[in-house]
């Protein structure tokens, strides 16, 4: 059954009429995720019409007003042979368009200065995923929604992240849909680049995924690593899982540790920034090492010892995972 969203999972969109919004919503849409509303302050009542082909807005390459600009096709381009939806009608809050579509789930594409807010409001108004695309947010806000979380029943994705696809039922995020298959291992992933080669790799080689989840590169995130693979393990559907970490914070030794204790399926992890020279920060605002924490090396030696799979390159996810599994 795959984890946190499915065929019936109702997502509205916070910041639907911006250009980032307008275009990722689109291709959402397209792949047959159920949009049910969008939410923009002032809006309220208009209707988000989708364009035939998916034209309707096409972001810069890279990125406007702090949300990262994914694509969903390989040139950035809309794919002509998307169908038309249905239009989706706008409200001025998260609330209004929840108690009158349903909605459960909220994915947010508004520039970082008012991602802040429009994370609080989606958990005041009870959604039960939210999942926050925009990059560029101040630490100081994310500690603040942290803090607002604490007791909520919300569970938060990203911030900075490419968001959540269970293939074959529904996309919310801007990662490109076309290389995901359905199938039997779970992703959760730091980097975006890296979910999407490490998807396609799988697909190529027949093996599809159950969810993937890109948890997101900032220092301070919702959903971490334990989380998801604590939701892979639970999951009948998903037989193996593939981790990809990165140098900076120690989220990846202490994934490892729940690895070590609770998980009975197999991990394949790959950590990125094995070659970062010393000093070197990398683009993820979380890939920081700081006093000589968080080094790639650490971590590896943290996954092996709770003999998960360590991939030692990227160029080996697919090739590692599909050997493994079919001894």
């Amino acid at each position: 059954m795959a984890v946190l969203v499915n065929k019936n999972s109702k997502v509205l969109v916070q910041g639907i009429t911006g250009k980032n919004g307008q275009f990722h919503a689109q291709q959402c849409l397209a792949y047959g995720t159920k949009i049910v509303a969008g939410v923009t302050p002032g809006k309220g009542g208009e209707l988000f019409a989708p364009q035939e082909g998916g034209s309707a807005a096409r972001g810069h390459p890279e990125g406007i007003d702090g949300i990262r600009q994914g694509t969903s096709q390989p040139s950035g381009a809309a794919d002509p042979k998307l169908p038309k939806s249905r239009p989706v009608p706008i409200f001025d809050s998260v609330e209004e368009a929840a108690r009158k579509t349903g909605a459960t789930v909220s994915v947010i594409f508004v520039p970082a200065a008012f991602a802040m807010d429009a994370m609080v409001e989606a958990i005041e108004a009870g959604m039960e995923l939210v999942i926050c695309i925009t990059e560029g947010i101040p630490v100081l806000d994310m500690v603040r929604v942290k803090r607002y979380l604490d007791g909520k029943p919300t569970r938060l994705i990203g911030p900075n992240c490419p968001g959540i696809i269970t293939p074959g039922e529904c996309k919310i995020g801007i990662m490109p849909g076309y290389i995901h298959r359905k199938g039997n291992v779970g992703i959760v992933s730091r980097s975006g680049t890296l979910t999407y080669e490490a998807v396609w790799q799988l697909t190529e080689r027949g093996l599809g995924q159950s969810t993937c989840i890109g948890i997101g590169g900032d220092p301070i995130i919702g959903t971490g690593f334990i989380d998801a693979l604590q939701l892979f393990e639970q999951d009948k559907q998903t037989k193996a899982v593939v981790m990809i970490g990165e140098i900076g914070g120690t989220q990846e030794e202490e994934a490892a540790e729940f690895i070590r204790k609770h998980m009975k399926k197999p991990v394949f992890a790959f950590i990125a920034g094995q070659t970062a020279p010393p000093g070197r920060r990398m683009g993820h605002a979380g890939a920081i090492i700081s006093q000589g924490s968080g080094t790639a090396a650490s971590k590896v030696e943290a996954l092996k010892r709770a003999r998960a799979h360590v991939i030692p390159s990227p160029a080996a996810i697919g090739e590692t995972v599909v050997k493994k599994l079919k001894r």
